[in-house]
């Protein structure tokens, strides 16, 4: 059974991913991260100047398909569409930062749901708990800090 867990009231999104990633990937976690261009492109952007000091290993692409084989090891994709099947077995853990559930989710172990302070970003929160609770996942609420 997938377990979801929402992160709300989280005031800059790219900084407390960034943050979320880098602790997931220095524990062995592998994730995928799925969303639109543009959030990818800026949440890439942002793994790269972050920190200064460290560095999350990530590949940003379309697809899975897309990703060179040379790169199989790393732990973290940002990805606009999502091949369930084939990435859950890898990647057990996704970021979802899309306003909607995507599809096949239930593939995965794991779902982290970031929610900005935005009325429309905490509308379509709501939208995707009603959703997980009526599939019957276990859900968790965290409180972002300040």
């Amino acid at each position: 059974m997938t377990a979801v867990a929402f992160h709300f009231n989280v005031s800059e999104r790219r900084d407390y991913c960034c943050r979320l990633l880098r602790k997931a990937e220095r524990s062995g976690a592998r994730l995928v991260v799925h969303g639109d261009a543009a959030t990818l492109a800026d949440l890439d952007r942002m793994l790269w100047i972050f920190d200064p000091l460290e560095f999350v290993p990530h590949w940003r692409g379309a697809r899975l398909s897309a990703l060179p084989a040379r790169l199989k090891a790393t732990p973290v994709l940002l990805l606009e569409q999502l091949d369930a099947a084939a990435l859950s077995v890898d990647y057990p853990v996704l970021v979802n930062l899309a306003s909607t559930v995507p599809a096949d989710v239930a593939a995965f172990t794991r779902v982290i749901e970031v929610v900005g302070q935005g009325s429309d970003d905490r509308e379509a929160a709501r939208q995707r708990w009603r959703w997980y609770s009526a599939q019957q996942m276990p859900i968790e609420r965290h409180e972002a800090r300040s």
